[in-house]
């Protein structure tokens, strides 16, 4: 049972890393020898889920889309025809642009909400369906955002008390380098409006 078992994990270990390697003739080799031994292939396109979130991320964020298709494909044909919607999703993960850059950033996130839980949101961003919410400041000078001249007011979205961090680093693989841009973009935008 154990060397079952040892080979079950050694396979998808190989699947996994042959995509993060960027390469899809290993990782199909990796996947065919998975579904020739017997392997559910419903869990291959469960882990092929986890691995576009995890490794892809918005370096690519269709990459979550195709592993959703292709379990989805795969529950409906069953095998062997749904097999080669799961092969195409190994491809496109194998060949997609790699970013673990929203998995570190959520991390990070969870680390500081650890120290910082119990601060409350800034008063701008909390509703106020009340007159005494109203009085206690909540939604005062909120400004929205998609009705401003560029789409982006600036504010802090931190709690009070709480200095601004940064979680989120996008690399500039794929999509992520014109989030890069448009951050960058945002963090000038900030900066000029607080300067006044």
């Amino acid at each position: 049972m154990g060397d079952v078992q040892e080979g079950h994990y050694n396979l998808i270990s190989a699947l996994h890393k042959s995509m993060r390697g960027s390469d899809p003739d290993a990782a199909l080799y990796w996947l065919a020898r998975m579904l020739d031994g017997g392997e559910d292939p419903l869990f291959v396109a469960r882990r092929l889920v986890r691995f576009a979130n995890e490794d892809i991320g918005m370096a690519d964020p269709h990459a979550v889309q195709q592993t959703l298709a292709a379990w989805d494909v795969y529950e409906r044909l069953g095998s062997p025809e749904g097999e080669l919607a799961i092969a195409q999703a190994v491809v496109y993960l194998a060949t997609a642009p790699k970013s673990i850059a929203v998995y570190r950033g959520f991390n990070a996130a969870h680390r500081a909400a650890r120290h910082t839980g119990s601060l409350m949101p800034p008063a701008h961003s909390l509703n106020a369906p009340t007159r005494l919410m109203k009085n206690l400041g909540y939604g005062k000078d909120y400004q929205y955002d998609p009705d401003s001249a560029d789409g982006f007011s600036g504010a802090d979205y931190f709690p009070d008390g709480m200095g601004r961090e940064t979680y989120y680093q996008p690399t500039r693989n794929g999509y992520e380098a014109q989030i890069s841009e448009r951050l960058r973009h945002w963090a000038a935008l900030r900066a000029r409006r607080q300067r006044g």
